[in-house]
């Protein structure tokens, strides 16, 4: 038999000096299968690159132009992927490595790890950002004027960072073409604030998205009633409990134009955020609550949209989801002014349809009123999540991590794998795919590039199969595709 962890979620309050509440996701999936040959490719693997046949079966749909492992002797990561015109891209993570492919970075401590590449994956350059405790990356976004835009958040006071309230802030930077750093902001209070969603708006400035851990803030991060002729009560009478979804309009030189939050008195995380047709906001990610701005929860956890107008006032807020979890990770824009959210779920009942085992990926279209259009779930009988989602000519791509051998899942090699779907516009699947090893990897991004392929971000820590973390710990990878 062969066992893997279970799917749980964990939050605990730590102590130092003063309380501050951070909330630890712990995705773990558990499963019993009978022993059985795993499925392989058939590659070879350098000491950067896993050169593919480009053998398309009719299962495994997808053309392999390359996979190249990124990183030093420590751990390193994607976490967001961003194509570029010249049909590069620019990668996102953190790293603890001072060697390889990591140039400029003097401690152990996670940096923010910025890599810029060309079409065929050759490193052009490669910046980390940070200070003397913990940075993470978590978005990084091409910008007009031919820059980039990153966030993250960090519990750092110096070096690139000016300033921290307390734990983690949230922190975003404008950078030039070559990744030097333009201007930077740090969002917070005392507690663990994180950000994750980050999109320039249609007026050149700049939204980001995160939660805030309102109990730490006592109350702060809402700045609506400054405007006497603002009716939407901002600054609650009543404390909202642990975290909220908390947005940041920015203009174009990172100057705070409003802050907003929502929530209730549960955990409250918001992972994404897109601009809507008429230039307001939509907040997605997950709510346990069922109070205050929560109108209609639908079990444990729920994918929660938060819809605003561009002045951040609240328009609509809609929960989805079953009688078990719910998270949402991710959204795009749909070419009718919809919104397609994606995540997971352990549901078979409420919204959720057709629910496959363990944890499926779930994909949720919404109207710009709210209206549930339809909903899909993509698996096998294990567990499969997802981080990334990008829209293609034929709909869109989406990319996340499996454990199943089953379902719609063909391949794996060990335990997590990265997965990669392609769906139409009604979420019917075009093709899939498993690349992995024997360990744990994870697809945190995806883009599509201006040459029609897609770029995949994420990370290994397999030691052997077809995917092995070949320069430490763990390290990032990206995969380009047809």
């Amino acid at each position: 038999m062969k066992k893997y962890n279970f799917i749980n979620m964990m939050w605990f309050t730590l102590s130092r000096k003063r309380t501050y509440s951070l909330y630890i996701l712990l995705l773990i999936a558990i499963a019993c299968k009978d022993d059985e040959e795993l499925l392989t490719d058939d590659v070879t693997i350098t000491d950067d690159v896993v050169n593919t046949d480009d053998t398309v079966t009719p299962e495994e749909g997808f053309t392999v132009q390359y996979t190249s492992i990124y990183g030093g002797s420590q751990v390193d990561t994607f976490q967001a992927v961003a194509a570029t015109q010249d049909g590069g891209f620019a990668a996102l993570g953190h790293t603890q490595s001072v060697d390889g492919d990591v140039t400029d970075n003097d401690s152990q401590i996670n940096k923010l790890w910025l890599v810029k590449a060309d079409q065929d994956g050759v490193i052009q350059w490669s910046k980390t950002y940070g200070g003397s405790e913990d940075s993470r990356g978590t978005k990084v976004i091409t910008t007009t004027d031919g820059g980039y835009a990153i966030l993250g958040y960090s519990e750092s006071s110096d070096g690139d960072m000016t300033e921290n309230a307390g734990f983690y802030d949230h922190w975003i930077a404008k950078l030039d073409a070559q990744g030097n750093i333009l201007w930077q902001k740090s969002y917070g209070f005392s507690g663990s604030d994180q950000a994750y969603g980050l999109i320039q708006t249609t007026d050149g400035g700049f939204f980001t998205s995160g939660f805030l851990d309102v109990t730490a803030s006592q109350g702060e991060g809402n700045d609506g009633l400054q405007d006497p002729n603002n009716t939407n009560d901002n600054t609650r009478a009543t404390l909202h409990g642990v975290g909220e979804f908390w947005g940041h309009k920015l203009d174009a030189n990172g100057n705070l134009v409003w802050r907003r939050y929502y929530g209730g008195t549960n955990n409250d995380r918001s992972y994404e955020a897109l601009q809507a047709p008429d230039g307001g906001i939509l907040m997605v990610g997950n709510s346990e609550s069922n109070d205050f701005d929560i109108s209609d929860s639908q079990g444990s956890y729920d994918f929660w949209a938060v819809r605003l107008s561009a002045s951040g006032d609240l328009l609509w807020e809609r929960s989805l989801g079953g009688s078990q979890i719910e998270i949402a990770y991710t959204a795009t824009t749909t070419p009718d002014g919809a919104y397609l959210l994606a995540g997971d779920t352990r549901s078979s009942d409420g919204d959720v349809t057709n629910f496959r085992g363990s944890a499926d990926i779930w994909l949720v279209k919404l109207s710009d009123q709210g209206e549930l259009l339809w909903e899909k779930t993509l698996g096998g009988s294990n567990f499969e999540t997802t981080r990334g989602i990008t829209q293609t000519p034929d709909g869109y791509a989406i990319t996340g991590a499996s454990r199943s051998l089953d379902g719609q899942v063909t391949t794996n090699n060990g335990q997590n794998d990265i997965w990669v779907v392609s769906i139409d516009q009604d979420g019917e699947l075009l093709k899939q795919q498993s690349f992995g090893g024997n360990g744990q990897d994870f697809g945190y991004g995806i883009t599509a590039t201006t040459d029609g392929t897609l770029i995949i971000a994420g990370d290994t820590d397999s030691t052997s199969g077809p995917l092995v973390a070949s320069k430490g710990a763990t390290d990032a990878v990206i995969i380009k595709l047809n």
